[in-house]
């Protein structure tokens, strides 16, 4: 057995390095709180209530930092302090930096064939201007019907459109075929297997029955990520948490009312392993009043072995340079570009949608 770790000394270097990483102050506040309760006992009761599972039975002590003092008393650095650590030493403003340089395009955006604001020319032309070497248009599916979703015969004019348009775009650059597919109650693909096939690439997310118990939505998730059609789980928790992004007015966001709405319940050890399993990316989403996921389930994700999509879910042609937030977020938790897949050329982008037989 390996010898304990000093468990107050971890909860305090965690809150330490949520300070120096501009945390959320409750988050901050969880751990000194736990450790100034903690401190007060003897260490012989610490052992036996991590032992027996009752340390949450103390005031200001809750789940997440009674597990990170069960680990230390077991001589294992902590999960959470293991995540943080990931990161420190390096220069989160040159990381998010280097991450956004290396992406070559953006992987979920909308236009006003379904929720979105602007033509599919304006969205592409402004992705030129930001120096994108490709946009996937992933409008909505079907049932999505507050965001106008797309018919099937919808979905192929505007197949027909994208090639049309894609003849008159500056060279080197391209419009890449896709959609945002909701991810139904039994975890099917709500768009005709048929047009999935056609498509360059797949979001899928939840869009509904968000307040689906931990079992029914893990099974629900893992179910679609098992897809051969689905290459991106978008938004994974479908969290809102602002009510606005700043500075957004207007048509731009047709399906986006205010509001803040909590995360989803799921087993995101089984989700992000069938993610790595089945080699499908997690979007980390950089829409302001979105953050999803938030950035502990990004370094779950992460030491799951995951692939990542950094997406603005642009419904306007301003809110593509947006991906700088989901950069920021990556950069703090460690994801390195090449665990990105939209820093890969178009080319490759394709082939690795490709080989998931969809």
């Amino acid at each position: 057995m390996s010898k304990a770790r000093d468990a107050i000394a971890d909860l305090r270097r965690i809150a330490f390095l949520l300070e120096r990483a501009n945390e959320a102050t409750y988050r901050v506040r969880a751990f000194r709180t736990a450790a100034k309760t903690l401190a007060e006992l003897p260490a012989a009761e610490l052992a036996a209530r991590a032992e027996a599972g009752t340390l949450t039975e103390l005031s200001g002590v809750g789940d997440v930092t009674a597990r990170t003092v069960a680990e230390s008393l077991r001589g294992e650095e902590p999960v959470y302090l293991r995540r943080l650590a990931a990161t420190e030493g390096v220069d989160l403003d040159d990381a998010a930096a280097g991450l956004r340089k290396a992406l070559r395009g953006d992987c979920h955006t909308h236009s006003d064939w379904s929720d979105g604001g602007s033509p599919i020319e304006e969205m592409a032309l402004a992705a030129v201007e930001l120096g994108h070497e490709y946009l996937v248009v992933t409008d909505h599916s079907p049932r999505l019907k507050v965001a106008r979703g797309l018919t099937a015969d919808r979905l192929r004019r505007q197949l027909d459109l994208v090639a049309a348009v894609n003849d008159q775009l500056p060279k080197g650059f391209r419009i890449l075929t896709g959609i945002e597919v909701d991810i139904l109650a039994d975890g099917s693909l709500d768009q005709r297997d048929d047009l999935l096939a056609r498509l360059d690439l797949v979001v899928g997310s939840v869009h509904s029955g968000l307040n689906d118990d931990r079992a029914r939505m893990t099974r629900r998730m893992v179910t679609a990520v098992a897809n051969p059609h689905l290459d991106i789980l978008g938004h994974c928790t479908g969290r809102m948490v602002a009510s606005r992004p700043p500075g957004v007015t207007g048509p731009g966001d047709r399906g986006h009312r205010a509001r803040t709405r909590k995360p989803s319940e799921f087993d995101p050890d089984a989700v992000f392993a069938a993610c790595a399993e089945h080699d499908k990316a997690v979007e980390i989403n950089s829409r302001p009043e979105r953050q999803d996921p938030p950035k502990r389930l990004i370094r779950v994700a992460l030491e799951a072995g995951c692939r990542f999509a950094i997406n603005t879910d642009a419904h306007a042609p301003g809110q593509l340079d947006w991906q700088r937030y989901g950069c920021e977020r990556a950069a703090r938790c460690g994801v390195e570009p090449d665990r990105v897949v939209n820093t890969l050329p178009a080319k490759r982008l394709l082939a690795w949608a490709g080989s998931h037989g969809g």
